[in-house]
């Protein structure tokens, strides 16, 4: 990610990524077709051609620039400056790096979870760079550095992808001319590109690197058997679905039921449970004043018929006949 307000340069190098790719491609069995689309995506916003120029924001509209995003809520600029680049030299350095990464990470991992990959290390880059200027600020008084600092460009998830490539590795990898650990490659180049390139980013560097970091965090601490884009939507359904669930249920608790079984305990419950009758054993909601089963009272008199019989002896005959006077069956 380049800082500063810089034009263009020529355009004498764009053929030689336009080679590389080209020559990288037909050595591969399989084309990544998520990492083709990035490179031409970024390669046409690049060269902005006629038939999109009134379609494309220009370079001024897409600066990532803390101060405007989180003044004027521009959300232009915190999703699209990414895709934007300053001259030759940067957007190729930058293609040839994704070409890279991209091929190993896509053809690894399969297209669909290298994309949901790409997205979230975007956003996240983008959000962790956000937060640190802010921060720079409130707690440091660093405004001009940082958080009125302009820069485009798409090294931000490049340095996010490293992280992830190098997550698993032990092995040892050169980073101009160093031989340093494969897991501590992207601290290695973020510390020499700030000594030796002027005009980069070191913040949209550093957000990188801690976005690939927390999205490896995140995924070693995830193990179900879906991807974790879907388990994420999942969430967030049940999660907005939760206030239906609770009204269904309490509707469900408020339903009286007559229904129950015979043979219970004689025993009394409270207003809101099951009680049993003193006389046949029936259990009856709790909403009830009644038996079902007989009529008798839950206090336990006879509520229909004084037919000189005790609660505790009443024939199933007589049972049956005092059902059927206060059901009709």
């Amino acid at each position: 990610m380049d800082r500063g307000r810089s034009g263009r340069l020529s355009r004498g190098m764009l053929p030689l990524l336009a080679f590389h790719a080209v020559t990288e491609y037909s050595r591969l069995d399989r084309k990544p077709p998520i990492t083709a689309a990035l490179l031409a995506a970024n390669t046409i916003v690049y060269l902005r051609p006629k038939f999109l120029h009134h379609l494309l924001p220009t370079l001024d509209q897409v600066w990532f620039n803390p101060h405007l995003i989180l003044k004027y809520g521009d959300l232009k600029r915190f999703f699209l400056s990414p895709f934007y680049h300053i001259g030759d030299s940067h957007l190729v350095y930058n293609m040839m790096s994704l070409l890279w990464k991209g091929i190993q990470l896509e053809n690894s991992m399969g297209s669909v979870e290298f994309a949901s990959m790409v997205a979230a290390l975007l956003g996240l880059s983008q959000g962790i760079t956000l937060l640190l200027a802010k921060a720079l600020l409130v707690f440091f008084d660093y405004e001009r550095a940082y958080y009125q600092e302009y820069a485009v460009g798409f090294s931000g998830v490049l340095f996010a992808m490293k992280v992830v490539l190098n997550s698993q590795s032990d092995n040892y990898t050169q980073v101009y001319g160093l031989i340093v650990p494969s897991r501590l490659a992207a601290w290695v180049e973020l510390i020499l590109i700030q000594m030796f390139v002027p005009g980069v980013s070191f913040l949209g560097h550093l957000g990188g690197i801690l976005a690939g970091i927390l999205y490896m965090h995140v995924k070693s601490s995830y193990s179900g058997p879906r991807p974790l884009t879907t388990t994420i939507v999942s969430g967030c359904v049940n999660i907005l679905s939760w206030p239906l669930r609770f009204l269904r249920g309490f509707s469900q608790r408020r339903r009286i039921s007559g229904r129950g079984r015979v043979g219970g305990s004689p025993t009394i419950s409270s207003t809101s449970s099951v009680w049993s009758c003193p006389s046949c054993t029936f259990d009856n909601s709790g909403w009830l004043s009644m038996c079902e089963m007989c009529g008798t009272n839950r206090s336990g008199d006879d509520g229909l018929l004084s037919a000189g019989l005790s609660n505790d002896n009443i024939p199933l005959d007589e049972l049956r006949r005092r059902r059927v006077q206060r059901f009709g069956r």
